[in-house]
């Protein structure tokens, strides 16, 4: 990403000369991009590596897909605006841990949890916090295994140690989550009491193929002849 003008941003800089010094620093800006970057692709060969050996080992991708994503200038600033934390680089590096963000999404509820275990297993992996929503969902029914990391990202003059926001769910999980996210924040509506219900109950019943599909699987696993 190239910011080769102040004025890519004018949402912002027009909002309060304060704010401006987040983005006005574009050097500054770029090199915590870079660093971020660096360490999504740190986590994502992390996760590329155990996935292509449970390939290998077991016949089996644990991992469907990954995406990932930088936080954008305005979300960073917005979000330290919210939190009433100073507007900065500095600022943002030191107390934002979701800069850099990856999502793993999974075949199975035993994937969710055996990847998740593996990497944080890992000696250069540090975990600073996991929060549980499969076991413990979140009122409108969602599900998602989240934990924030700290990694070492090494440079040619320093190494740096970077936090990463992982959310690890099953593909059901993901489904749900995408199309409430459209529902809730891509609509300028306020979604009716009977509708969240609905909605709640979608996710049960998609947390319920979660279920079955890991007990069908389990099953042709038991059938299979042992080498």
């Amino acid at each position: 990403m190239k910011f080769s003008h102040i004025q890519a941003f004018p949402e912002i800089f027009s909002t309060a000369a304060r704010e401006e010094q987040i983005l006005s620093n574009l050097d500054g800006y770029l090199q915590l991009q870079q660093v971020y970057k660096a360490a999504i692709s740190e986590i994502t060969t992390k996760l590329t590596i155990l996935d292509e050996e449970f390939r290998y080992r077991y016949d089996h991708n644990p991992i469907h897909h990954m995406e990932s994503r930088l936080k954008s200038p305005q979300s960073i600033v917005l979000k330290l605006k919210k939190k009433e934390w100073d507007i900065s680089i500095d600022s943002a590096r030191r107390n934002l841990t979701d800069i850099a963000g990856v999502r793993v999404i999974c075949c199975y509820i035993s994937d969710v949890y055996r990847i998740a275990e593996l990497l944080l297993h890992q000696d250069d992996v540090l975990l600073l916090r996991k929060t549980d929503y499969i076991k413990d969902p979140k009122p409108n029914g969602y599900r998602s295994l989240h934990v924030v990391v700290q990694i070492p990202v090494f440079l040619s003059d320093r190494t740096e140690r970077v936090p990463v926001e992982i959310q690890f769910r099953t593909e059901a999980m993901d489904i749900w989550a995408s199309l409430e996210h459209q529902l809730r924040y891509k609509s300028s509506l306020n979604v009716p009491d009977d509708l969240q219900a609905q909605l709640q109950e979608c996710a049960e019943e998609l947390a319920n193929i979660d279920r079955k599909m890991l007990s069908i699987y389990k099953h042709i696993q038991s059938m299979s002849p042992k080498e």
